[in-house]
């Protein structure tokens, strides 16, 4: 007979040797997991101190992050902003806004002069004006809300919100393509939070060649430095499309995201490519992307310089002179200055030559003084491109400095026969001479009004006119509070500044490029910080005159007189017979002299003595009084020998020798010697209250209480 089945309550049969139960893993694991150590209890002291411990790592990522001194700086461009809103109104009343060459000029300037402070007023108040800019045009002008709200790191999407693309609404594409170039200016460098939504932006953008174009440039600005694979690859995917204009901006942003990396794989993709498509645009992307990649690389660049100066193609020998010189940016290395002398005077391509002279100016910018003797026969050439080189040279090495030598070698080039080694000068100028004021150079006066005569001048060239226009906006930028500078205070170089400007001068190809020239503006600023990263109230002194230092006088609107009436013609005829009758009275007037020799005898008496009295008239016209009021204001002229600041001031670098921290002050720096950047101070007097500086940069996240909209009314049934 067969066995009764087990009862189902029976535990299961225990396997054989060597087999596993079901159950075995499960409590080999549970035995295997160590239990969890009891969590320890923190009294109150210690958990203070661990919340001060957290808190200081905090603040230690955002110091090497880099974002608390963009957002200092960010405060400061504001709250010191001296833009002359006249300049700019006075070019947009001059120039013929049909041109849309000077049309883009005026927007860029705009954007220029207001760089970092994030004031679009000027924009608000001529939205009419504006909107004459199209295609193109547009791209830039939107582009431009980048440059103006540059470091706004926190409120960038709520700024360029309207223009941003979205889902399911299209607006215009060049718009939706200059915001999101506008994006990657305001993240530069910083771009660690936006990269992604920029790389979903490029994705979504499809077919369309602006948006790409503009989400290309965005997205290699925000990424900069990271070699990040997978953006590197985005990008990639769209230059293998080998569209013109998306293809252009994805090299340039390649060589952004690997810069200075010197990638093997990069570099060969790039070279391949750049000898497979047929775009002269995509070409020039690539020949600066491959310059960009090697960037400092010094001699590790010599095989791949030489490979691209012996290029058949006259682009890529163009990039191999921007190889030149980044690789040796600032090292004043005499092969590479040799190898760049030696293309600029023997290559047979116009913009090879000019592209030589240009390098020399980052090769050399660490030595500004040698620059103008070096390039001084180049300014004479008979090639204007040679001449145009030599302007950008100067400008680029010596920007900032107000060097004598530079200044005298742009000035007669900006009565150049050829327009635009006029404007080359024009723009060079602005570059030398920005945060300068006549006390310190001079020419500065005559160098702006030479800017106001050439905007001003309806028969001067286009060309000529538009670098008048881009170097008032320069000499002016950012609120008169910034400085061009490719290297810090400590001599190091500064890698975006350096990026930027080579990136700067290939407007000369692409107008839209002109917006990275923002990415070498430095603030020139001294903002002394506190323990608890605040911006403590106190002064310091400027041991100089305030007028040494001080911003340029603002421009005068001119005074409208009443018209003259214009003299009344007088016929010769006429005039014969005036002096005939006045002949003829002298006569009868002498026949009537000689009849009464009394009268006669009298009347040089009386005319002597009413002479007497009109001379002795102006004797008498000074008295005591007036001479007392002459001295009063000879004394109120006398100017203080020495002036005080208050945290945060503009300190610009002429400035620093004669920035003196007062001996009993309360605050005094941790680093002696240290006057301009980030400074931070140690407080003597702890024990004391602080005032603390308040920040003033406006917030366009939620409106402020009077201007928020009332909440709505409660629900209710209408009877």
């Amino acid at each position: 007979p067969t066995p009764a089945p087990a009862p189902a309550t029976e535990a299961k049969a225990a396997p054989a040797e060597g087999e596993e139960s079901e159950t075995t893993p499960l409590l080999a694991s549970t035995a295997a997991a160590p239990a969890e150590p009891p969590v320890p209890k923190m009294d109150d002291a210690e958990l203070a101190r661990l919340k001060t411990y957290v808190e200081r790592m905090e603040r230690l990522k955002t110091i090497l992050a880099g974002e608390l001194s963009v957002a200092l700086y960010l405060e400061f461009l504001f709250s010191h902003n001296h833009t002359d809103m006249v300049i700019l109104k006075n070019i947009k009343n001059t120039v013929d806004a049909r041109n849309s060459v000077v049309h883009s000029a005026t927007v860029l300037a705009n954007a220029l002069m207001h760089a970092g402070t994030t004031v679009d007023t000027f924009l608000r108040d001529n939205l009419e004006w504006l909107a004459r800019a199209t295609n193109w045009a547009k791209f830039s002008a939107t582009a431009g809300l980048g440059v103006i709200h540059k470091g706004h790191l926190k409120e960038s999407l709520q700024v360029l919100g309207p223009y941003l693309p979205s889902a399911g609404v299209s607006s215009s594409p060049f718009s939706e393509g200059g915001a999101l170039y506008a994006l990657g200016l305001i993240h530069a460098n910083h771009g660690t939070q936006i990269a992604k939504y920029l790389s979903n932006a490029l994705r979504n953008a499809g077919s369309n060649e602006t948006v790409q174009h503009g989400a290309c440039l965005g997205l290699g600005l925000a990424a900069m430095t990271t070699g990040n694979e997978e953006i590197y690859e985005d990008l990639k995917a769209v230059l293998f499309t080998d569209s013109a204009v998306a293809g252009e901006a994805a090299a340039i942003a390649m060589g952004l995201v690997m810069l200075g990396t010197a990638s093997g794989k990069a570099l060969d993709e790039l070279l391949t490519y750049a000898h497979e498509t047929q775009h002269e645009k995509i070409i020039r992307g690539l020949a600066m992307g491959i310059a960009l990649i090697m960037y400092a690389r010094e001699e590790e660049a010599d095989t791949l310089i030489e490979q691209l100066a012996r290029d058949k193609d006259a682009v890529l020998r163009y990039g191999g002179m921007y190889t030149i010189g980044m690789a040796y940016c600032g090292t004043a290395n005499n092969a590479a200055i040799r190898r760049l002398l030696h293309f600029a005077v023997s290559d047979v391509s116009d913009d090879v030559r000019r592209a030589a002279v240009t390098a020399l100016g980052f090769v050399l910018f660490r030595q500004p003084q040698q620059v103008p003797r070096i390039v001084q026969l180049l300014a004479e050439s008979y090639n204007p491109h040679v001449r145009y080189g030599a302007t950008l040279a100067v400008g680029i090495s010596c920007a900032g400095t107000g060097l004598k030598d530079a200044v005298d070698l742009l000035e007669p080039m900006t009565a150049d026969p050829v327009d635009f080694v006029r404007q080359g000068a024009l723009i060079a100028l602005a570059m030398v001479l920005i945060q300068y004021n006549a006390a310190l150079q001079p020419k500065v006066a005559q160098v702006r009004k030479l800017f106001e005569k050439v905007i001003m001048d309806k028969h001067e060239e286009v060309m000529t006119k538009f670098g008048a226009i881009i170097a008032s906006g320069i000499i002016d930028a950012g609120g008169r509070n910034v400085t061009i500078a490719l290297a810090s205070g400590a001599g190091h170089r500064r890698l975006s500044a350096i990026v930027g400007m080579a990136l700067f001068t290939q407007f000369w190809y692409w107008y839209p490029l002109m917006h990275f020239v923002s990415l070498s503006f430095v603030p020139t600023a001294l903002i002394a910080l506190n323990k608890d990263l605040k911006m403590p109230k106190f002064d310091f002194e400027c041991r100089a005159k305030p007028s040494q230092f001080a911003y340029p006088p603002p421009v005068t609107t001119p005074t409208t007189s009443a018209p003259t009436k214009a003299p009344t013609a007088v016929l010769s005829v006429t005039a014969r017979a005036r002096a005939r009758q006045a002949k003829q009275q002298e006569k009868r007037d002498a026949a009537k002299a000689a009849a009464s020799p009394t009268a006669a005898s009298s009347a040089p008496s009386t005319s002597a003595a009413s002479a007497a009295d009109a001379t002795a008239e102006p004797m008498d016209v000074t008295p005591a009084a007036a001479t007392e009021k002459k001295e009063e204001e000879k004394k109120k002229e006398v100017e203080a020998s020495v002036e005080v600041l208050h945290n945060p001031a503009r300190v610009i670098p002429a400035q620093h020798k004669y920035i003196a921290f007062l001996p009993d002050a309360r605050y005094q720096p941790v680093t002696k010697g240290r006057t301009s950047g980030v400074v931070m101070v140690i407080d003597r007097t702890p024990e004391e209250k602080e005032e603390i500086v308040a920040f003033t940069t406006p917030s366009t996240g939620a409106a402020p209480p009077e201007e928020q909209e009332p909440e709505p009314p409660e629900p209710f049934t209408y009877p």
